[in-house]
């Protein structure tokens, strides 16, 4: 029997229903009497009782487990040359399936139509380390096949955003969903920030990411999957800014991301427990979230780290020096930056807002870096310049003075005009070029008339 827990239970309670006969010291009648009381009992006929009995005195509790069923173990179904030519070509295309495989077999005369049963060959391959699920895990582009932990601390956070209860945070108390955001240090296991939030947009990732790191310093690489929370051109501008190596995972393979994924399925409890106090508020939310968080797995013994470690004391402990950065580099790291086009008056057009950037930049590209949280001023970046504030355009009731035009673009002081100059010039030449060589307008005729 495959269940081999069935099969346990099974025995147990066919020795349960023997226990009365084996008491030592019973004469032939008194036994005679104990099969006919458990027979009627448990509906069993006598025949059946005197089998379990002779079992289990030739081989004990291992005889009164049921037997399986079809052949025996010795035999196979399969012939071992239709088999090796099966896993033969299970190795040559590994996404072959057991029905393909067959039916390749039948093609080339090998096997005889309906010779091989699918789930026969499917067992077999399976038993010989040849199954589907198995060759996947040798793939290039399979799944991963080991695990991995890095070293030290802060060599690598991974990350992952998971739906949570819905709250009465709507307008007139609309239960509205909460999403939970978790950055987790991949060497001790260690929530460096989670916290729940009220919608699904990319500052979501950037707010639990800043307080990470202001807590807990810059790691050397993050890992992602490919959200579009997370694959954003702030992310590429953040990471390179402050030397994070940025990761992202294969599509479709959440086990490469299985520490974090592990951790989400834990939260799950958090939210059954949770829902017991009836919480109406984000804040209330993240507040209970932060003591279980604490309690039940920051310092709870971790298996994966060994010696009872939890993972606040194997991040705490661990010797791998934090790298903190100035505030001002983090928060020029965390600022926003996108493209815009500066208009025919030197002005862009950002966020419904108008910016003046100078005339200078009629008609190029600049980049504007800014805080999402203050667009009163901006900061433009064009190449070949230096940065430099913009604020938002004032436009009053009358129009402003026209900007002076740049010292480099004032018109030079001239004696005459190079235009008027050079036309007369090219004029000149182009009226030698068409005079002819020889003219007859001065000839006569001998005897004075014209020719």
């Amino acid at each position: 029997m495959k269940d081999q827990k069935k099969a346990e239970e099974i025995a147990e309670q066919r020795f349960t229903l023997l226990s009365p006969l084996l008491a030592a010291g019973l004469d032939a009648a008194k036994i005679s009497e104990l099969k006919a009381a458990i027979c009627a009992q448990y509906g069993l006929s006598e025949r059946t009782l005197r089998r379990y009995l002779a079992e289990y005195r030739e081989n004990g509790f291992r005889g009164l487990k049921p037997k399986t069923r079809g052949r025996k173990p010795g035999e196979s179904s399969i012939p071992a040359h239709l088999l090796e030519e099966a896993i033969l070509l299970r190795r040559e295309v590994p996404r072959r399936s057991v029905s393909q495989i067959i039916q390749i077999l039948v093609w080339e005369g090998k096997a005889k139509p309906g010779e091989i049963k699918r789930s026969t060959l499917q067992e077999k391959l399976a038993q010989s380390g040849y199954s589907s699920r198995q060759m996947r895990m040798y793939a290039s582009q399979g799944v991963a096949a080991r695990r991995f932990q890095k070293r030290y601390r802060n060599a690598l956070w991974q990350s992952d955003i998971k739906y949570g209860p819905h709250l009465p945070i709507g307008s007139g108390g609309e239960k509205k969903p909460v999403y939970l955001v978790l950055f987790i240090d991949d060497a001790t296991r260690f929530v460096v920030h989670g916290a729940f939030y009220d919608s699904l947009e990319k500052g979501i990732v950037e707010d639990c990411f800043r307080k990470a790191i202001e807590k807990y310093g810059v790691p050397e690489a993050v890992y992602f999957d490919n959200g579009k929370q997370y694959k954003t051109k702030w992310m590429n501008r953040t990471c390179a800014k402050l030397g994070i190596r940025l990761l992202f995972a294969k599509p479709y393979s959440p086990e490469s991301k299985g520490k974090v994924e592990r951790l989400n399925g834990i939260v799950q409890s958090f939210l059954s427990e949770v829902a017991l106090e009836n919480v109406k508020t984000l804040d209330q939310l993240n507040t209970w979230f932060q003591v279980w968080l604490s309690e039940c797995h920051q310092n709870k013994p971790h298996s994966a780290l060994g010696e009872n470690q939890t993972p606040e004391t194997a991040f705490r402990s661990d010797t791998k020096a934090l790298r903190f950065v100035q505030p001002e580099l983090l928060a020029d790291a965390f600022l926003h930056c996108e493209d815009r086009k500066v208009d025919k008056a030197g002005c862009i057009s950002f966020m419904g807002k108008k910016y003046e950037v100078g005339i200078l930049f009629i008609g190029r590209t600049v980049q504007v870096v800014y805080d999402p949280m203050d667009i009163t001023e901006v900061t433009i970046e064009c190449e070949g310049h230096a940065p430099w504030k913009a604020r938002e355009l004032a436009i009053g009731e009358r129009s402003g003075k026209r900007p002076a035009l740049p010292n480099h673009l004032q018109p030079e002081p001239a004696d005459a005009s190079r235009l008027l100059r050079g036309a007369e010039q090219k004029h000149t030449e182009r009226r030698e070029q068409q005079t002819p060589a020889v003219t007859y307008r001065n000839v006569r005729k001998e005897g004075g008339g014209d020719v």
